[in-house]
């Protein structure tokens, strides 16, 4: 009798880049645990909560290739890896207030377990962490990139609140939203990895152009997949942005292209927390019928391979390659 023999599954570009990472990283996520801590006994309790949550922490890697890529650093990437990886904590425990979620990451959200003015507390208290990782490596260019995409950041979010359930919403006004509230941070965190690893102009500018499409990518694959992925996906319940009132261009294109009474559908339902389930099946159905989920794939594919071409300037290597493919994966997660 034959022994059947199973092939090993194939690693995927995260698998990848995770391995390759893998030593710096060590480094990144001790950086991480030390800093979180605090006399103040709520303060790492409610940061190692979210820090440890299962989240994969694709920030601070691509940090960390970005410098691998040049390969000419003095191993400040730790430091701004880690930096990057609690701007991006702190952000997630401010919108969790903002949007008054109750889940993230596949369970309750720091603030349903410590309340909202801990949340808001602890985010500040990484924030000030991150910038104090940043001021140590004594690199000031590095920290001007990383500080005004804080400011960006924070802009976006407000932009995005004064924008909550206003259904003149235009697919401009979005796309500004997610290169504020999201993309910036990709774009910092590729950037400043690149300058650590002792990249040139050109080489810094193709890892921020780089970082930028796959953030705006990256949003838009989430964006649909609140619609169109199956409940837990993404750590949330499906429908979560329309009881939230969120403007995304799976929405504002069905209020476009929508009949009179599908607009009504869509705004009865739009920031109503108490939303039936019902309700979201009756929206995601006009969304088929108007193909609004697969043009914000689409969207999402013109951005990764603006993504790709950005690194086709720089040299063939192992980890051009990787970062390339990087991009094709976290794009295609939405199939």
């Amino acid at each position: 009798m034959l022994t059947q023999i199973k092939e090993a599954p194939v690693a995927t570009p995260i698998d990848r880049l995770l391995a390759t990472t893998q030593a710096d990283m060590a480094e990144v996520n001790a950086l991480i645990l030390s800093r979180a801590n605090s006399h103040v006994e709520m303060v790492p309790e409610l940061a190692r909560y979210l820090i440890d949550s299962g989240g994969k922490r694709l920030r601070p890697m691509l940090t960390i290739a970005a410098a691998q890529l040049f390969g000419k650093g003095t191993g400040i990437a730790i430091n701004f890896a880690a930096a990057v990886e609690f701007m991006h904590n702190a952000t997630l425990l401010h919108d969790d207030v903002v949007d008054e979620s109750d889940m993230r990451r596949g369970k309750p959200a720091a603030r349903m377990v410590w309340g909202n003015k801990a949340s808001i507390l602890v985010g500040d208290f990484l924030l000030g962490q991150a910038f104090m990782m940043m001021v140590e490596t004594r690199d000031i260019d590095s920290l001007g990139v990383l500080s005004a995409a804080s400011a960006v950041m924070a802009e976006g979010e407000v932009f995005q609140l004064a924008k909550t359930g206003d259904l003149t919403t235009t697919p401009a006004d979005y796309a500004e939203v997610i290169r504020a509230k999201t993309a910036v941070l990709f774009q910092a965190a590729c950037e400043v990895g690149a300058m650590a690893g002792g990249a040139d102009a050109a080489g810094r500018a193709a890892l921020a152009t780089y970082g930028l499409e796959l953030g705006n990518g990256f949003q838009l694959v989430d964006d649909a997949l609140d619609y169109g992925g199956q409940a837990g996906t993404l750590g949330k319940n499906t429908g979560d942005d329309l009881r939230e009132g969120k403007m995304t261009l799976p929405v504002i294109l069905a209020l476009t292209d929508g009949s009179e009474a599908e607009r009504a559908t869509i705004a009865a339902a739009l920031g109503d927390p108490d939303a039936t389930q019902d309700q979201v099946t009756a929206v995601v159905a006009i969304m088929e019928r108007h193909n609004t989920l697969a043009r914000t794939l689409e969207q999402a594919h013109d951005h990764a391979r603006a993504a790709q071409r950005a690194l086709e300037a720089l040299p063939a290597s192992e980890m051009r390659t990787l970062l390339s493919d990087v991009v094709e994966f976290s794009v295609l997660r939405a199939y």
